[in-house]
């Protein structure tokens, strides 16, 4: 055996590292077998920076470029030459490799390496691009680093820590053709699949980490320790979003808030794109259109809902503009290259400076412009939206910042280093100056379009300028399942396409799509046609209406699995193989999807469709049920499910028990108080399990040790005689204001075959005498469904009914 050091970990005995010293190589071996290797295939390079007339440029090495280059009429100075770095990293035993957004392509990465391959490598640079390419690896708007590989046996993962643009090539083999495959002739298959990948930055050191799994919920776990979880949301962000470029007036904002009540449609957040500031001055507004922002936000909370005010990184160069003579004044702005000019750029404003978020102090004087004494006209209603924050110049390279532009107050990093990171510190500063406005009393809600890796700690993402067409409804779920599989699990696409005018038949899809997809939000472009719900034909709003309710209806369940995301990084719309680890028919399937662990939907993104092909994981002895009738199927098959524009089909797992809220509002905060029902899909040994967590939906008072939350795990199982025990055990939490109230009002229960003689009660209104209640309930033989009415029980409460 090749000289080398051999690590192992007390909590992983079957796991070793093997280190080679010369040529340097790690090998991560999961008993007999390799199943990660960096630099097998020897291309670890990096450079050093480097100035004109080192002795090492008398060597036979071409100059162009190093130390200056042109992109059309922009000139790079890279005063620092050559620095960039690379490495190769192998997964052997894997043929699906998933993760490294943004790109507008298939879950599963496509080869960009191979016989009869033509494709430039996944590119990882942020960038505002305008009506983006389908199934192309160009870069979009974020850059997160990561992938996960996944096969039958395990899955692992390799986090590239690198905020330079960014290149990966993939390719696919069989271990028997390299030198990999066998490592000391410990590989148990001489032939069997091999994933490789080349990554490759400009500038930055190798910082890589590589995750063993072995499960995916284990890599997202251990990719959670190094960046961390999702921040859990305030209930209203997880609702439905209004929003288009722009509403015009306060009277236009009034008229679209009374439409939701005025057609009983559910809606919690109404929002402002550039439109509504004094010359796009940011934290300002315009005094024509918006004269009394305060009171426009105040009728708008009076119904339970928010308001979005768009703020953007580019400052407007106005020297009566306080915030830009404060910010020139301490000199936090971005420089040229010559390190002491403010840079000096095109965007929405017109002439525009960029503040230097690489520095703490000036993302904490960023956060103080949040205070409501700060920014006129706010109220602790208002949240925010930060767009074109890759960031975007309209005049320069790429659209964006030159590369050579300098950080001096963040530590003279160029823009090169840090690009793909800039978005996520504005992202972080904006989030932190919502907390402290508040006394971090209230959680913020910011959308961000950039990203990188950690920007799931600061709030929410979105896929950015899409077209209202049908590709671009489809390929929004394999965008949103890499997302949340590379960490960032609140994200969502543009409802209807940001651009363009989509059809009524289009408009109903992508609202029934959004439905089910964490962040939920209707836009458009300003060019495009008013498209608010009611502005369609009757049987359209009728349809968008019932997608709607069905998000409203559905909010228990979704909160509860943000819950989860924020402690476990487990991603809230997952891949079927995330749930199927095993179910290779999975692996590379993203038409449809799990939110959570107990529902399946297949939303229709085709044009006229009559009928859909659905896949029931979990082989034969596992059991769904459609959720509009409670119709079972067995797993392991394809189904071919009739559909009609009225809905799309949605399964829940057998063994499954979704928390859910019937009675929908106009608003979420309005339904806070109101009772629960309990959705349990009986397994086929008549078991269930499912999870719960309330509390004030809003405050940070959850946290630390105030403990304001209830939490429950709920479970169902079936004794030899038959009996049915559904049970309640309150795991977390001391109550918050109000959750006594708060009841369960009825329970379904899916695969009951056979009428209960009676329904008993412990717990809740029986508690004070331990006796049992009979609680009354019908029973459908035909559907097999049992419902359980007023069963005198509240979500604090520890009960069992049974039967």
């Amino acid at each position: 055996a090749p000289a080398g050091s051999v690590l192992r970990a007390a909590e992983h005995p079957g796991l070793a590292v093997v280190v080679t010293h010369s040529p340097l190589r790690v090998d991560v071996l999961d008993g007999d077998e390799v199943v990660m290797s960096f630099n097998g295939r020897s291309k670890l390079h990096f450079e050093t920076h480097v100035a004109r007339g080192d002795p090492w440029l008398e060597l036979d090495v071409p100059q162009e470029g190093l130390w200056e280059e042109s992109f059309k009429s922009h000139k790079d100075s890279k005063p620092r030459g050559p620095n960039s770095v690379g490495a190769d990293v192998s997964f052997l035993g894997f043929e699906h490799l998933y993760g490294i957004p943004e790109h507008a392509t298939k879950m599963a990465l496509a080869p960009t390496r191979g016989a009869g391959i033509s494709s430039d490598p996944y590119r990882l640079f942020n960038l505002d691009v305008f009506e983006y390419e389908l199934n192309n690896p160009m870069a979009l708007y974020g850059s997160i680093p990561v992938m996960v590989a996944h096969s039958a046996k395990r899955s692992v993962g390799a986090f590239w820590l690198n905020a330079a643009e960014t290149w990966v090539d993939v390719s696919n083999s069989r271990t028997d053709q390299n030198a990999l495959g066998r490592l000391w002739s410990m590989v148990s298959s001489a032939d069997a699949p091999q994933a490789d990948t080349h990554w490759m930055s400009e500038s930055g050191v190798i910082d890589l980490f590589l995750m063993i799994g072995p499960t995916p919920g284990q890599v997202f776990a251990q990719y959670a320790a190094l960046t961390g979880t999702t921040a859990l949301p305030p209930l209203f962000a997880i609702a439905y979003h209004q929003c288009r470029w722009n509403y015009r007036d306060e009277a236009d904002v009034a008229a679209v808030n009374a439409g939701f009540d005025e057609h009983d449609i559910p809606m919690d957040v109404l929002w402002l794109d550039i439109e509504h500031t004094d010359g796009k001055r940011y934290f300002t507004w315009d005094p024509r259109n918006f004269p009394t922002p305060a009171s426009m936000q105040q009728a708008v909370a009076s119904k339970g809902r928010r308001m979005v005010t768009i703020v953007d990184p580019h400052i407007k160069r106005d020297n009566g503009f306080a915030v830009h003579s404060e910010a020139t004044e301490l000199r936090y702005y971005v420089r040229k290259a010559d390190g002491e000019t403010d840079f000096d750029g095109w965007c929405w404003p017109g002439s525009s400076s960029y503040l230097d978020f690489s520095a703490p102090a000036v993302r904490s004087w960023w956060a103080d412009r949040f205070a409501l004494d700060a920014y006129a006209g706010s109220t602790l209603d208002l949240f925010t939206w930060n767009d074109m924050n890759e960031p975007s110049v309209f005049n320069g390279p790429e659209v964006s910042m030159p590369r050579d532009n300098v950080h001096a107050v963040g530590g003279g990093w160029e823009h090169r280093d840090v690009h793909n990171v800039y978005g996520a510190y504005f992202h972080a500063a904006t989030a932190e100056g919502l907390r402290r406005r508040s006394g971090y009393r209230e959680r913020p809600f910011v959308l961000s379009r950039a990203f990188f890796a950690g920007s799931q700690r600061h709030g929410a993402v979105w896929t950015g300028d899409n077209m209202a067409q049908w590709d671009h409804l489809a390929i929004g779920l394999p965008m949103l399942l890499t997302l949340g599989i590379a960490g960032l699990p609140f994200a969502g696409a543009d409802v209807g396409g940001f651009f363009g005018n989509p059809d009524a038949e289009l408009m109903v899809r992508w609202y029934q799509a959004g439905a089910f997809q964490p962040f939920f939000r209707g836009h458009a472009h300003l060019d495009s046609k008013r498209r608010e719900p009611w502005l369609f034909d009757p049987d359209t709003t009728r349809r968008i209406r019932a997608a709607i309710r069905a998000r409203y209806a559905h909010l228990p369940l979704w909160y509860a699995l943000f819950r989860q995301a924020s402690r476990t990084g487990m991603p809230v719309m997952r891949p079927m193989w995330v749930e199927f680890p095993a179910d290779e028919t999975t692996f590379a399937m993203d038409d449809q999807y799990m939110v959570g662990s107990a529902l399946l939907v297949k939303p229709v993104v085709e044009r006229g469709a009559t009928s859909v092909s659905v896949y029931l994981a979990g082989g034969p002895s596992f059991v769904w049920f459609e959720t509009a009738t409670g119709k079972r199927h067995a797993g392991g098959s394809r189904l071919h499910v009739p559909v009609d524009l009225d809905a799309v089909p949605v399964f829940q797992a057998g063994g499954s028990i979704v928390p859910m809220k019937w009675r929908v509002r106009r608003s979420s905060s309005l339904m806070a108080a109101d009772p629960y029902t309990l959705v349990v899909a009986l397994d086929a040994d008549g078991a269930a399990r499912g999870h719960l967590y309330a509390d004030d939906g809003h405050s940070t008072q959850f946290e630390g040790d105030e403990q304001a939350f209830v939490e429950a795990e709920l479970s169902a199982y079936t004794g030899g005689g038959g009996g049915v025990t559904l049970s309640s055990t309150v795991t977390g939490g001391r109550g918050f204001p109000g959750a006594a109230d708060i009841g369960i009002e009825r329970i379904v229960v899916w695969g009951v075959r056979t009428e209960p003689t009676a329904v008993l009660v412990k717990g809740g209104a029986a508690a004070a005498d331990g006796a049992s209640l009979k609680a009354p309930f019908s029973h459908d033989a035909a559907a097999e469904k049992l419902t359980i009415k007023k069963p005198a029980i509240s979500i604090g409460d520890a009960w069992t009914v049974s039967w």
